[in-house]
């Protein structure tokens, strides 16, 4: 048993989650937030989840309920029914700003907080300047000197008490035992250490978690990176949750082993907060895409075709309400091509309202210099379209004898010269699937009737 489950079941773990509804839920957070669940979890431990939503002036009722939306479509929330909210605790931490000045831990302090120079009274915390020293799961012992803190101030008022005080408080209350968070909380660690002491709290045990960086290094930020830094981003884009999970469970941290695919039972067995990695993890999408598309082909036939028929109802595509829509076959075969191309489900409803499709359903107007390869001849490629039109009546229905014969000639006249024209007269597009795909799913029929209109065309 590692150490840090050693400490753990000394006593009932109980870790917070506690995001400022100030904007989007961010995606950086959610991870901690799958650190937080995942250790609690291998502890049969509590998860509280609060809101510090002090900060009355940018907190919104929007944000969050996208804070609850994402860590439900993650699969990972807490128990909501017991969600604190700071804004309805003014009372509890005005009982203990008042012991702590009664006590000379603390102090009125008139500060400037205009140009004008208008003061107004702070209440001030009494550093009795000290080193202190505390573990850290990830980053061992860490020491500070807290003299270069001086006095700090800990609330503008007795109703309004700033972050250090109240989450300090709000921790001991809650019986919080492990304080999961990101590094860039370290630096406020001594002065809620020093407040722990003042009103007689237990020092929980720290890990703090790297921050998440883009590829170029720097800190995900809406500011620079827009909406990718938020989880609804891919929620709507069409992400697996699963699948994120799991990216996110691996930025910055690994088991040791090359596995790069895990179920969250997997996760729960192996995760050790322990084995995080003290410098930031990289948000990498294009993992995250290669992830997501493994986890798309392993789901259940069923759930395939109903994601896929969710992205074509919501798309304006304009043949969505087609006759060939109501095709199951055709449709299972137009979802085969269309697996072969995407990451993320969101890229279905992208390529059928681009009309990347549109041929399958109606026929494409052909440019007659494109169906010639590499400026063959129209008398070479006419002959050899009148060649797969000789096969394809001989073998009308089938389609295995279609495939072998054109591929037969294909071979004996050249490939480009046999299936550059073939493909693209389907198609009427210089990329799409292969021409046996095409035939296949526009049926032998329809194929024959492309060819001789094309060949018509040419003529």
């Amino acid at each position: 048993m590692s150490e840090n489950k050693k400490k753990a079941n000394n006593k009932k773990v109980v870790v917070r989650f506690p995001p400022s509804p100030t904007g989007p839920f961010h995606i950086g957070n959610a991870r901690t937030f799958l650190f937080n669940y995942l250790f609690a979890k291998q502890n049969n431990g509590q998860i509280v989840f609060r809101l510090e939503d002090t900060d009355k002036e940018r907190s919104r009722e929007e944000y969050a309920k996208d804070i609850a939306g994402g860590l439900k479509w993650l699969g990972i929330e807490p128990d909501f029914s017991t969600t604190v909210k700071q804004s309805e605790r003014t009372e509890i931490y005005k009982k203990y700003l008042e012991k702590l000045i009664n006590e000379g831990k603390a102090y009125l302090s008139k500060e400037e907080t205009t140009e004008e120079g208008r003061r107004a009274e702070v209440i001030r915390f009494k550093n009795p300047n000290k080193k202190i020293t505390f573990n850290d799961l990830i980053r061992d012992d860490i020491e500070f000197d807290t003299t270069e803190l001086k006095d700090f101030v800990i609330a503008k008022s007795l109703e309004e008490p700033i972050y250090h005080l109240a989450v300090v408080i709000d921790d001991y209350e809650m019986g919080v035992t492990h304080v999961i968070r990101g590094d860039d909380g370290i630096s406020n660690t001594p002065r809620q250490i020093l407040i722990q002491e003042a009103i007689g709290a237990p020092r929980p045990i720290y890990a703090h978690v790297p921050l998440m960086l883009a590829p170029d290094g720097t800190k995900l930020s809406k500011r620079k990176h827009g909406e990718q830094v938020s989880v609804s981003f891919y929620r709507n884009a069409g992400y697996i949750p699963e699948a994120m999970i799991n990216f996110l469970a691996m930025v910055g941290w690994n088991p040791g082993t090359d596995q790069e695919i895990f179920s969250m039972e997997e996760l729960l067995k192996i995760f050790d907060i322990k084995k995080v990695q003290k410098k930031g993890g990289v948000f990498n999408i294009e993992k995250l895409d290669w992830l997501n598309r493994e986890y798309i082909l392993n789901l259940p036939d069923e759930e395939k075709v109903s994601n896929f028929l969710r992205q074509l109802t919501d798309s304006k595509t304009k043949w969505k309400d087609s006759e060939k829509t109501k095709d199951k076959i055709f449709m299972e075969k137009l979802l085969k091509i269309i697996l072969d191309r995407i990451h993320k489900w969101g890229e279905v409803k992208e390529m059928l309202e681009a009309g990347e499709y549109d041929y399958l359903f109606e026929r494409p107007i052909l440019d007659n210099d494109k169906i010639l390869w590499k400026k063959e001849s129209k008398e070479k490629v006419i002959s050899i379209m009148k060649k797969i039109l000789s096969i394809m009546k001989k073998e009308e229905n089938n389609y295995n004898e279609i495939k072998k014969n054109i591929w037969n000639l294909a071979e004996k006249e050249g490939k480009g010269d046999v299936l550059w024209p073939l493909r693209y007269t389907l198609s009427g597009r210089e990329k799409s699937p292969d021409p046996f795909t095409l035939i296949d799913i526009l049926g032998v029929k329809e194929s024959k009737e492309r060819i001789e209109k094309a060949v018509e065309a040419l003529k």
